[in-house]
This record gives C-alpha cells, structure tokens and sequence, in this order.
C-alpha cells in the first residue's frame, strides 16, 4: 500500500486534491485507517489516478470525468467530442476578441502565404474556385475545397488581427511569385482581388472528422507514382506495407485496411505536399481522409474515399467534404 503522499508524487496530484476526489467518490483510496484516518492506495490505481489529472487539466467537468473513467468506451468517446467542440469554440471566440482588440490590419510573411496558396489553390475547383484566407488573431488560414477535397494550410501572422478575404483562386495564384518576393504582405483589398462570395463552412467539417483509426507514413512520391491512371486507386494497408495495386510500399502502420480513392483527387493531394514522407489518417473505409505533409504538419487536405469498383467522386460514397 501507498501512503497519500507517496500516491501523490507517482500520480501528479497533491494530497489535497486526493482528498478532494475521494470527498467527490472520483477517486477512493484502497483502504482508510479507522483509527487514523490515513488513506492507502494501491499501486494499480495510478493509472486511474493519472487519467484523472489529464481529464482535469484538459477542463473536463468533475460530473462528466467518471464517464470517461467508468461509462462505456462510446459513451466516454462521445463526451469528450463534444468537450474538444467546446474548447475550439470557445478558443476562436478568445481570438476574434483579441484579434479585434490589435491595431492595424493583418500581416504576413509573404513567402509563407505564397507557399500556402501554392499548396491549396489546387484544391479549388467550379463552382468553388475561389480561395478563403481567415485571420482571427492568432492564425492565418488559406482554405479552398472542391467538395471532393478540403486543403487548409495555417500561418503565424506577423501582425495579428481579424479578418475573412474570399479571393478568386486562379488570380490568387497567379500573384504567387509577387508575394514570394516581398518581406510581409498586408491582407487587404489592395493587395487580393477580392471576392463577394460565401465560403463552406469549413469548420464545421473539421469539427465533425472522426478520430483516426489508423495512421500511415510512407513515402509521398512513391505512392502517388504508384497511382493508377485509370481505375479507382485500392488502398490496402497491412503491418509495414502499403500496397497499391501491383505495388507494395514499405509504410510505418499497424492494423489492416482496403480503401479505394479516386487517383486524380489522392494524385493531387500528395502533388501539394512538401517533404519525402506524407502522413495518412483514416478513420474508415467510407470516411474522409486526412493527407498530412509529415514536414509540415500546417497543411492537410481532407480526401473523401470512393467506393471500390466505381468510376471516381461521383458515386454514392463519395459525398462531398464541404458544402455550400
């Protein structure tokens, strides 16, 4: 048995809050002195212990904390969905005050924004074939979807402040090389050729993605190489390997997985990508997938599947990641 004090250095607790969530049932010692009123613990239950501080630090109310600890796996998946919802809300309402509160208009390195419409412009596509650039204080977002395909990039302003800015993607990434060659550019009407056009909600989809069932890391070139140009692209995922067709790649994974992508979109996607590796994130056959540049963690492109034997996004699995 543990005294209080030693369960406490193991667990990253102080006895106080022991206490406290032995007060609350959360958390009850092995065994209680009757005598004393010391509280034992035994080693198993640091494990326990420790769930309970992440839970904590992340600002997971008490109430919902032994649902995750005791409820089902569902039940404790679910609540802390809907917790991380309401982090990111309340995140991007902090940011929009903040981002409204600091002078001047928004500003970044110009290098970095035409890296970025590099890297999306690509993905827009008729009738969306226009750009979001999205600053809320702490972050600059370039987003452009297709409806089959979602690719957002994330920049560090130099300048914080808040503003949305719908630009046509052709004349956005024809301003590329200009951008590239001056130190800082100011997100405005005199610098883009702006747009009176509604985007996605595009964050609402992010919010939605499942968790990823299983990531993979191969090489990006050799697997978009690995493309064929004329089917539907199968997937087939197995311990270390990749395969592709006739193809087998060796890949950083674990569990088995069949799932099928039109070449051209998953062609494009890996196109945009920067570095040797690229990291893939499925959560499901049939649900939307993240394609990650392993060098540059800031950009992804959501990719939705096709169903295998079809002929590409138009058929019935491949509903669009974004929509009007």
């Amino acid at each position: 048995m543990l005294t209080i004090s030693a369960f406490a250095r193991l667990a990253g607790l102080t006895p106080s809050a022991l206490r406290f969530y032995d007060d609350c049932g959360v958390l009850t010692p092995a065994r209680v002195d009757e005598t004393t009123g010391y509280r034992y613990y035994r080693e198993d239950q640091v494990e326990r212990a420790v769930r309970l501080r992440e839970l904590r630090a992340a600002g997971l109310p008490l109430a919902q904390v032994t649902t995750v600890l005791d409820g089902p796996s569902s039940e404790a998946r679910a609540v802390l969905e809907a917790h991380r919802r309401r982090l990111r809300e309340d995140f991007r309402a902090a940011s929009a005050a903040v981002g409204r509160l600091l002078p001047g208009p928004v500003r970044v390195a110009g290098l970095d924004l035409a890296s970025a419409v590099r890297q999306v412009a690509p993905a827009a596509g008729a009738p969306l074939d226009f750009v979001l650039i999205e600053a809320d204080g702490d972050e600059v977002r370039v987003v452009a979807t297709d409806r089959y395909r979602l690719a957002l990039r994330v920049l560090q302003p130099v300048h914080g402040g808040t503003g949305r800015f719908v630009v046509s993607a052709g004349e956005l990434a024809a301003l590329g090389p200009r951008l590239a060659r001056q130190d800082e550019v100011t997100l405005d009407g005199t610098t883009l050729p702006l747009l009176d056009q509604d985007f996605p909600d595009y964050r609402a989809v992010l919010d939605a993605l499942p968790v990823p069932a299983q990531r993979v890391v191969v090489d990006r070139v050799a697997l978009r190489d690995a493309l064929p140009a004329d089917r539907p692209a199968e997937l087939v995922l197995g311990p270390d390997r990749l395969a592709v067709g006739g193809t087998v790649l060796p890949a950083v994974c674990g569990d088995e997985l069949r799932i099928g992508f039109d070449p051209a979109v998953l062609g494009a996607a890996l196109e945009s990508g920067v570095g040797p590796d690229v990291l893939l994130e499925f959560a499901g056959p049939l649900q939307v997938a993240r394609v990650r540049s392993a060098d540059q963690g800031s950009f992804t492109t959501l990719v939705m599947p096709v169903a295998l034997g079809t002929a590409g996004p138009g058929s019935p699995t491949a509903a669009p990641p974004a929509g009007r």
